[in-house]
Protein backbone atom coordinates (compact mmCIF):
# COMPACT_ATOMS: atom_id res chain seq x y z
CA UNK A 1 0.00 0.00 0.00
CA UNK A 2 1.35 3.40 -0.95
CA UNK A 3 2.46 5.65 1.91
CA UNK A 4 0.57 8.95 1.59
CA UNK A 5 2.43 10.71 4.44
CA UNK A 6 3.77 14.00 3.01
CA UNK A 7 7.52 14.42 3.04
CA UNK A 8 8.85 17.17 5.33
CA UNK A 9 9.43 20.44 3.51
CA UNK A 10 12.93 21.86 3.87
CA UNK A 11 13.28 25.63 4.02
CA UNK A 12 14.07 27.20 0.67
CA UNK A 13 17.78 27.88 0.27
CA UNK A 14 18.89 31.36 -0.76
CA UNK A 15 20.25 31.61 -4.32
CA UNK A 16 23.46 33.01 -2.85
CA UNK A 17 23.86 29.97 -0.58
CA UNK A 18 23.17 27.60 -3.51
CA UNK A 19 25.69 29.38 -5.76
CA UNK A 20 28.36 29.44 -3.06
CA UNK A 21 27.82 25.74 -2.32
CA UNK A 22 28.23 24.87 -6.01
CA UNK A 23 31.37 26.99 -6.20
CA UNK A 24 33.02 25.45 -3.13
CA UNK A 25 32.28 21.87 -4.21
CA UNK A 26 33.46 22.42 -7.79
CA UNK A 27 37.03 22.19 -9.01
CA UNK A 28 39.10 25.25 -10.03
CA UNK A 29 38.58 24.38 -13.69
CA UNK A 30 34.82 24.99 -13.25
CA UNK A 31 35.16 28.35 -11.45
CA UNK A 32 35.36 30.44 -14.66
CA UNK A 33 31.93 29.05 -15.58
CA UNK A 34 30.33 29.33 -12.14
CA UNK A 35 31.87 32.69 -11.18
CA UNK A 36 33.53 34.30 -14.21
CA UNK A 37 33.68 37.84 -12.77
CA UNK A 38 35.03 36.70 -9.43
CA UNK A 39 37.63 34.47 -11.08
CA UNK A 40 38.77 37.24 -13.44
CA UNK A 41 38.92 39.85 -10.67
CA UNK A 42 40.63 37.74 -8.00
CA UNK A 43 42.49 35.15 -10.02
CA UNK A 44 42.34 31.35 -9.85
CA UNK A 45 45.49 31.04 -7.74
CA UNK A 46 44.19 33.47 -5.10
CA UNK A 47 40.79 31.76 -5.03
CA UNK A 48 42.49 28.38 -4.51
CA UNK A 49 44.40 29.78 -1.54
CA UNK A 50 41.18 31.18 -0.05
CA UNK A 51 39.30 27.89 -0.46
CA UNK A 52 42.20 25.86 0.96
CA UNK A 53 42.43 28.18 3.99
CA UNK A 54 38.68 27.86 4.52
CA UNK A 55 38.85 24.07 4.33
CA UNK A 56 41.72 24.07 6.82
CA UNK A 57 39.50 25.92 9.31
CA UNK A 58 36.24 24.02 8.88
CA UNK A 59 37.24 20.59 7.55
CA UNK A 60 35.13 18.81 4.94
CA UNK A 61 32.37 21.04 3.55
CA UNK A 62 28.89 20.04 4.70
CA UNK A 63 26.43 22.89 4.05
CA UNK A 64 26.05 26.56 3.19
CA UNK A 65 23.08 28.09 5.00
CA UNK A 66 21.67 31.52 5.72
CA UNK A 67 21.51 33.07 9.20
CA UNK A 68 20.90 36.53 10.71
CA UNK A 69 24.70 36.91 10.91
CA UNK A 70 25.27 36.10 7.22
CA UNK A 71 25.88 33.01 5.13
CA UNK A 72 27.37 30.21 7.23
CA UNK A 73 29.76 27.71 5.62
CA UNK A 74 29.67 24.62 7.84
CA UNK A 75 32.21 21.82 7.81
CA UNK A 76 33.12 18.77 9.84
CA UNK A 77 35.36 20.81 12.17
CA UNK A 78 33.77 24.27 12.34
CA UNK A 79 32.08 27.16 10.59
CA UNK A 80 32.95 30.46 8.90
CA UNK A 81 30.79 33.37 7.74
CA UNK A 82 30.57 34.46 4.12
CA UNK A 83 28.91 37.00 1.85
CA UNK A 84 27.95 36.41 -1.76
CA UNK A 85 25.91 37.88 -4.58
CA UNK A 86 24.44 36.19 -7.62
CA UNK A 87 23.03 37.06 -11.01
CA UNK A 88 19.50 35.96 -12.02
CA UNK A 89 20.98 32.95 -13.87
CA UNK A 90 22.73 31.71 -10.70
CA UNK A 91 26.19 33.00 -11.57
CA UNK A 92 28.25 33.90 -8.48
CA UNK A 93 29.12 37.57 -9.03
CA UNK A 94 30.73 38.55 -5.71
CA UNK A 95 32.26 36.65 -2.83
CA UNK A 96 33.88 37.28 0.55
CA UNK A 97 34.79 34.64 3.15
CA UNK A 98 35.69 35.59 6.70
CA UNK A 99 39.25 34.75 7.69
CA UNK A 100 38.38 33.39 11.14
CA UNK A 101 36.22 30.59 12.52
CA UNK A 102 32.69 31.55 13.44
CA UNK A 103 31.18 30.78 16.84
CA UNK A 104 27.36 30.96 16.77
CA UNK A 105 25.99 33.15 19.58
CA UNK A 106 23.91 31.39 22.23
CA UNK A 107 21.23 33.99 21.80
CA UNK A 108 21.41 36.60 19.09
CA UNK A 109 20.77 40.12 20.34
CA UNK A 110 20.55 43.49 18.74
CA UNK A 111 23.44 45.77 19.52
CA UNK A 112 22.71 48.14 22.42
CA UNK A 113 20.37 50.89 21.26
CA UNK A 114 21.36 54.50 21.97
CA UNK A 115 18.15 54.82 23.99
CA UNK A 116 19.13 51.99 26.34
CA UNK A 117 22.71 53.23 26.68
CA UNK A 118 21.53 56.75 27.47
CA UNK A 119 19.08 55.33 30.01
CA UNK A 120 21.93 53.68 31.92
CA UNK A 121 23.84 56.93 31.78
CA UNK A 122 20.83 58.77 33.20
CA UNK A 123 20.70 56.42 36.19
CA UNK A 124 24.40 56.96 36.91
CA UNK A 125 23.91 60.73 36.64
CA UNK A 126 20.98 60.74 39.06
CA UNK A 127 22.98 58.65 41.53
CA UNK A 128 25.80 61.20 41.43
CA UNK A 129 23.33 64.05 41.93
CA UNK A 130 21.88 62.25 44.95
CA UNK A 131 25.40 61.97 46.36
CA UNK A 132 26.02 65.74 46.32
CA UNK A 133 22.60 66.42 47.82
CA UNK A 134 23.34 64.07 50.72
CA UNK A 135 26.91 65.23 51.42
CA UNK A 136 27.43 65.66 55.17
CA UNK A 137 29.96 68.53 55.06
CA UNK A 138 31.39 71.15 52.70
CA UNK A 139 34.62 69.30 51.97
CA UNK A 140 32.71 66.17 51.00
CA UNK A 141 30.38 68.26 48.83
CA UNK A 142 33.33 69.79 46.96
CA UNK A 143 34.91 66.38 46.43
CA UNK A 144 31.63 64.91 45.16
CA UNK A 145 31.11 67.88 42.83
CA UNK A 146 34.62 67.33 41.45
CA UNK A 147 33.78 63.69 40.72
CA UNK A 148 30.45 64.68 39.15
CA UNK A 149 32.15 67.32 37.00
CA UNK A 150 34.68 64.70 35.81
CA UNK A 151 31.78 62.46 34.85
CA UNK A 152 30.19 65.25 32.79
CA UNK A 153 33.49 66.05 31.08
CA UNK A 154 33.78 62.43 29.95
CA UNK A 155 30.12 62.31 28.87
CA UNK A 156 30.51 65.48 26.80
CA UNK A 157 33.92 64.55 25.41
CA UNK A 158 33.50 60.84 24.72
CA UNK A 159 29.75 60.24 24.77
CA UNK A 160 28.70 62.09 21.61
CA UNK A 161 25.63 63.52 23.38
CA UNK A 162 24.19 65.28 20.32
CA UNK A 163 23.71 61.85 18.74
CA UNK A 164 21.26 60.89 21.47
CA UNK A 165 17.49 61.58 21.65
CA UNK A 166 16.67 65.07 22.85
CA UNK A 167 14.52 64.03 25.84
CA UNK A 168 17.22 61.93 27.46
CA UNK A 169 19.89 64.48 26.64
CA UNK A 170 17.88 67.21 28.34
CA UNK A 171 17.34 64.93 31.37
CA UNK A 172 21.08 64.55 31.89
CA UNK A 173 21.57 68.30 31.43
CA UNK A 174 18.83 69.03 33.96
CA UNK A 175 20.60 66.76 36.43
CA UNK A 176 23.66 69.02 36.22
CA UNK A 177 21.50 72.01 37.14
CA UNK A 178 20.04 70.06 40.06
CA UNK A 179 23.54 69.21 41.28
CA UNK A 180 24.63 72.87 41.21
CA UNK A 181 21.44 73.80 43.09
CA UNK A 182 22.64 71.65 45.99
CA UNK A 183 25.03 74.50 46.83
CA UNK A 184 22.12 76.05 48.74
CA UNK A 185 22.89 73.56 51.51
CA UNK A 186 26.46 74.77 52.04
CA UNK A 187 25.72 77.52 54.63
CA UNK A 188 24.21 74.93 56.94
CA UNK A 189 26.99 72.32 56.58
CA UNK A 190 30.16 72.03 58.71
CA UNK A 191 33.54 72.46 57.04
CA UNK A 192 34.52 68.83 57.52
CA UNK A 193 37.87 67.07 57.37
CA UNK A 194 37.53 64.84 54.29
CA UNK A 195 40.55 66.29 52.52
CA UNK A 196 41.29 63.00 50.75
CA UNK A 197 37.78 62.99 49.29
CA UNK A 198 38.34 66.52 48.00
CA UNK A 199 41.74 65.66 46.55
CA UNK A 200 40.23 62.59 44.88
CA UNK A 201 37.44 64.62 43.26
CA UNK A 202 39.85 67.27 41.99
CA UNK A 203 42.22 64.60 40.65
CA UNK A 204 39.38 62.88 38.80
CA UNK A 205 38.30 66.17 37.23
CA UNK A 206 41.85 67.09 36.19
CA UNK A 207 42.38 63.62 34.71
CA UNK A 208 39.12 63.75 32.74
CA UNK A 209 39.92 67.19 31.34
CA UNK A 210 43.41 66.08 30.33
CA UNK A 211 42.20 62.87 28.66
CA UNK A 212 39.49 64.59 26.61
CA UNK A 213 41.66 67.59 25.67
CA UNK A 214 44.56 65.37 24.59
CA UNK A 215 42.27 63.14 22.49
CA UNK A 216 40.60 66.14 20.85
CA UNK A 217 43.93 67.78 19.99
CA UNK A 218 45.63 64.57 18.88
CA UNK A 219 47.51 64.60 15.58
CA UNK A 220 49.23 61.67 13.90
CA UNK A 221 51.71 64.09 12.31
CA UNK A 222 50.97 62.62 8.88
CA UNK A 223 49.20 65.41 6.96
CA UNK A 224 47.47 65.32 3.59
CA UNK A 225 49.28 66.82 0.63
CA UNK A 226 46.50 69.41 0.46
CA UNK A 227 43.14 69.94 2.23
CA UNK A 228 40.07 68.11 0.95
CA UNK A 229 36.69 69.61 0.09
CA UNK A 230 34.09 68.62 2.68
CA UNK A 231 31.98 65.93 0.90
CA UNK A 232 28.63 66.73 2.56
CA UNK A 233 26.21 69.64 2.81
CA UNK A 234 24.49 70.94 5.93
CA UNK A 235 25.22 70.14 9.59
CA UNK A 236 27.10 66.95 10.42
CA UNK A 237 28.17 65.52 13.74
CA UNK A 238 31.44 63.66 14.27
CA UNK A 239 30.68 60.42 16.15
CA UNK A 240 34.15 58.95 15.64
CA UNK A 241 37.25 61.10 15.25
CA UNK A 242 40.28 62.30 17.19
CA UNK A 243 42.62 60.35 19.46
CA UNK A 244 42.28 56.82 20.77
CA UNK A 245 39.54 57.25 23.38
CA UNK A 246 37.39 59.18 20.88
CA UNK A 247 37.94 57.19 17.71
CA UNK A 248 37.60 53.41 17.39
CA UNK A 249 39.41 53.57 14.03
CA UNK A 250 42.71 54.43 15.76
CA UNK A 251 43.66 50.77 16.18
CA UNK A 252 43.63 50.20 12.40
CA UNK A 253 46.77 51.78 10.85
CA UNK A 254 45.23 52.88 7.54
CA UNK A 255 42.07 54.21 9.23
CA UNK A 256 43.61 55.88 12.27
CA UNK A 257 42.65 59.39 11.09
CA UNK A 258 39.15 58.39 9.88
CA UNK A 259 35.92 60.22 10.61
CA UNK A 260 32.39 58.85 10.96
CA UNK A 261 29.81 61.55 10.22
CA UNK A 262 26.07 61.54 10.98
CA UNK A 263 23.47 64.17 10.19
CA UNK A 264 21.53 65.73 13.04
CA UNK A 265 17.75 66.03 13.07
CA UNK A 266 15.32 67.42 15.61
CA UNK A 267 15.56 64.21 17.65
CA UNK A 268 19.30 63.60 17.51
CA UNK A 269 20.45 61.60 14.49
CA UNK A 270 16.90 60.54 13.65
CA UNK A 271 14.38 62.85 12.04
CA UNK A 272 11.40 60.96 13.47
CA UNK A 273 10.81 58.05 15.87
CA UNK A 274 11.36 54.57 14.47
CA UNK A 275 14.16 52.25 13.48
CA UNK A 276 13.67 52.13 9.70
CA UNK A 277 16.40 53.64 7.54
CA UNK A 278 14.48 56.76 6.35
CA UNK A 279 14.10 57.73 10.03
CA UNK A 280 17.78 58.70 10.09
CA UNK A 281 18.68 62.22 9.05
CA UNK A 282 21.82 61.07 7.21
CA UNK A 283 20.21 58.43 5.02
CA UNK A 284 20.07 59.31 1.34
CA UNK A 285 22.00 62.58 1.67
CA UNK A 286 24.30 63.33 -1.32
CA UNK A 287 28.03 62.60 -1.06
CA UNK A 288 30.37 64.59 -3.28
CA UNK A 289 33.98 64.00 -4.21
CA UNK A 290 36.39 65.65 -1.75
CA UNK A 291 39.16 65.87 -4.37
CA UNK A 292 40.22 65.35 -7.96
CA UNK A 293 41.26 61.77 -8.61
CA UNK A 294 40.82 58.46 -10.36
CA UNK A 295 38.36 55.86 -9.09
CA UNK A 296 40.32 52.72 -8.16
CA UNK A 297 37.40 50.86 -6.59
CA UNK A 298 33.63 51.33 -6.48
CA UNK A 299 30.78 49.12 -5.28
CA UNK A 300 27.04 49.73 -5.54
CA UNK A 301 25.18 46.45 -4.97
CA UNK A 302 25.70 45.65 -1.27
CA UNK A 303 22.36 45.77 0.56
CA UNK A 304 21.66 48.06 3.52
CA UNK A 305 21.99 46.68 7.03
CA UNK A 306 19.08 46.80 9.47
CA UNK A 307 19.94 49.60 11.94
CA UNK A 308 21.34 48.21 15.16
CA UNK A 309 22.44 44.90 13.60
CA UNK A 310 25.47 43.78 11.63
CA UNK A 311 25.19 40.99 9.08
CA UNK A 312 28.50 39.86 7.59
CA UNK A 313 29.33 41.96 4.51
CA UNK A 314 32.41 43.60 2.98
CA UNK A 315 33.45 46.08 5.73
CA UNK A 316 33.20 49.20 3.56
CA UNK A 317 29.93 48.14 1.94
CA UNK A 318 29.16 50.29 -1.09
CA UNK A 319 32.06 52.67 -1.52
CA UNK A 320 34.21 54.86 -3.72
CA UNK A 321 38.02 54.88 -3.41
CA UNK A 322 39.90 57.73 -5.08
CA UNK A 323 43.59 57.92 -6.01
CA UNK A 324 44.79 61.53 -6.03
CA UNK A 325 48.29 60.57 -7.18
CA UNK A 326 49.59 61.24 -3.66
CA UNK A 327 47.15 59.44 -1.38
CA UNK A 328 44.07 57.22 -1.42
CA UNK A 329 40.81 58.75 -0.16
CA UNK A 330 38.08 56.28 0.84
CA UNK A 331 34.35 57.01 1.30
CA UNK A 332 32.21 54.13 2.57
CA UNK A 333 28.77 52.82 3.63
CA UNK A 334 26.95 54.34 0.63
CA UNK A 335 23.33 53.59 -0.27
CA UNK A 336 22.81 50.71 -2.74
CA UNK A 337 22.00 51.90 -6.23
CA UNK A 338 23.28 55.43 -5.58
CA UNK A 339 26.94 55.25 -6.69
CA UNK A 340 27.41 57.28 -9.87
CA UNK A 341 31.00 56.36 -10.81
CA UNK A 342 32.89 53.21 -11.76
CA UNK A 343 36.45 51.95 -11.53
CA UNK A 344 38.72 53.89 -13.88
CA UNK A 345 36.60 57.07 -13.96
CA UNK A 346 38.28 60.45 -13.47
CA UNK A 347 36.35 62.66 -11.06
CA UNK A 348 36.61 66.27 -9.95
CA UNK A 349 36.15 67.76 -6.51
CA UNK A 350 32.46 68.43 -5.88
CA UNK A 351 31.23 65.78 -8.31
CA UNK A 352 28.36 63.62 -7.02
CA UNK A 353 29.60 60.16 -6.02
CA UNK A 354 26.54 58.66 -4.31
CA UNK A 355 24.38 58.92 -1.19
CA UNK A 356 24.83 58.08 2.47
CA UNK A 357 23.62 54.57 3.29
CA UNK A 358 24.00 51.81 5.86
CA UNK A 359 26.03 49.14 4.08
CA UNK A 360 29.05 47.25 5.37
CA UNK A 361 30.30 47.29 8.94
CA UNK A 362 27.85 49.83 10.32
CA UNK A 363 24.91 49.99 12.74
CA UNK A 364 23.57 53.40 11.72
CA UNK A 365 23.51 55.40 8.44
CA UNK A 366 26.66 57.53 8.29
CA UNK A 367 29.57 58.43 6.05
CA UNK A 368 33.00 57.00 6.74
CA UNK A 369 35.92 58.90 5.23
CA UNK A 370 39.65 58.49 5.60
CA UNK A 371 42.83 59.09 3.63
CA UNK A 372 45.92 56.91 3.58
CA UNK A 373 49.39 56.95 2.08
CA UNK A 374 51.37 53.71 1.80
CA UNK A 375 48.84 52.03 4.09
CA UNK A 376 49.17 54.62 6.87
CA UNK A 377 46.24 56.85 7.85
CA UNK A 378 46.60 60.61 7.47
CA UNK A 379 45.24 63.54 9.46
CA UNK A 380 42.19 64.88 7.63
CA UNK A 381 41.79 68.56 6.87
CA UNK A 382 38.96 70.25 4.95
CA UNK A 383 38.91 73.66 3.31
CA UNK A 384 36.60 76.01 5.15
CA UNK A 385 36.53 73.78 8.26
CA UNK A 386 39.08 75.21 10.74
CA UNK A 387 40.20 73.49 13.92
CA UNK A 388 40.61 69.89 14.98
CA UNK A 389 38.19 67.20 13.86
CA UNK A 390 37.15 65.17 16.89
CA UNK A 391 34.23 63.26 18.35
CA UNK A 392 31.48 65.57 19.55
CA UNK A 393 32.16 68.34 17.05
CA UNK A 394 29.45 69.69 14.74
CA UNK A 395 30.59 70.66 11.22
CA UNK A 396 28.43 73.10 9.25
CA UNK A 397 29.27 73.03 5.58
Amino acid sequence: MRDLTPEPQLPAQLPEAQALSRFLTAGPDEWPRLAPRVTEEVGTDTLERIVRATTARIGELLTVTDSPDGLIISGSNGQVRAWAQTAPDGELTALRIEGARYTPPRRRRRLPAPLAWWGYLTLVTLWNVLTVWTATDRTAWLGDMGSLAAFYVLVEGAGAPAQQPRLLRRTVEAAAVAAVASACRLPGLPTGHGILRLVGGVALLAGAVWLVAAARRHRWKAPLSQPLAFPLEGSWYVVQGGGRILNHHARVPEQRGALDLVALGSRGTRTRPGSDLPAYAAYGRPVRSPCDGRVISAADTVQDQQPGEIRYQPPYGNHVFLDTGREIVKLAHLRPGSVTVAKGDIVRAGQLLGEVGNTGNTTEPHLHIHAERDGIGLDLEFTGVPGRLHRGRTIRA
